[in-house]
């Protein structure tokens, strides 16, 4: 089947947003560093859900977690919180 959500799913995807969470915590831009702090506590807060509820056989929210997570990085990407060029990790 196509549309499942799996375990290699969410480690995949799990490895992206961690990812895009680490290069971002390189490019804060100056004075930015506030806002970037609370992006970055949000994004490891539904990462650490994300754990969570994969090690709970939850998936459906794991892989919820996830897209929140990487929302909240890719927002602060959007309104310039830090310096990201990378089409493939954030919606730049």
């Amino acid at each position: 089947m196509k549309n499942r959500i799996t375990k290699k799913l969410i480690d995949r995807y799990y490895g992206l947003s961690s990812k895009a969470l680490e290069m971002a915590r390189k490019v804060v831009v100056k004075g930015k560093e506030k806002e970037a702090g609370e992006i970055f506590k949000m994004a490891e807060c539904y990462l650490s859900d994300a754990l969570h509820f994969k090690e709970k056989g939850d998936l459906v929210n794991a892989y919820g977690a996830l897209n929140y997570a990487h929302g909240w990085l890719d927002c602060g990407a959007g309104l310039k919180i830090y310096r990201v060029k990378d089409n493939r990790l954030f919606t730049v």
